[in-house]
């Protein structure tokens, strides 16, 4: 399936833009580059700030549920840094192999992860921020939330444009 939709995208952009196959894939690098530019920035300061929080004096006070739900949430934040860095390890692996069209669809992959990712470290700081200051039930709804608006921004658009639905 994926190989049908590459081909129908590369003969619409040939069609439309008149872009042949390495065209096409720069542009597609460069901007998946700015994507990951603005992406990288966010999840970075959100994982410095976790980083943080332990040498804070009323990080004592975190229960042991909220102990768990910080060291889940370090390690998504550190997961997604991991994922939204790859792809620039991976080009300078691949760099002058002439393999644009692997490091363009790999990177790709990495990118969808590691926003995924983030989401849930998102939600991870959203419970436990609320349930630290008001309670864990309000940390929950809230969190519910969050990961609702989330997935429903990301996901949603892309769903009803799969549906041939504007």
């Amino acid at each position: 399936m994926d190989e049908v939709l590459r081909r129908h995208d590369a003969a619409w952009n040939f069609r439309e833009r008149g872009e042949t196959e390495t065209q096409r894939l720069d542009r597609n690098w460069n901007n998946l580059l700015q994507e990951l530019r603005v992406v990288q920035t966010g999840v970075q300061l959100l994982t410095g700030f976790l980083l943080t929080l332990p040498f804070q004096e009323r990080f004592e006070e975190l229960s042991d549920a909220q102990e768990v739900i910080y060291l889940v949430t370090v390690a998504l934040s550190v997961s997604a840094v991991i994922l939204l860095v790859a792809p620039v390890g991976l080009h300078r692996l691949l760099f002058r192999r002439h393999a644009l069209a692997t490091l363009v669809a790999t990177a790709q992959r990495l990118a969808i992860a590691g926003i995924a990712v983030l989401g849930l470290a998102l939600v991870g700081v959203v419970l436990l921020i609320f349930g630290f200051v008001a309670d864990m039930t309000t940390g929950i709804v809230v969190a519910v939330v969050a990961m609702l608006m989330f997935f429903g921004f990301w996901t949603l658009p892309s769903l009803r444009n799969r549906h041939g639905t504007k």
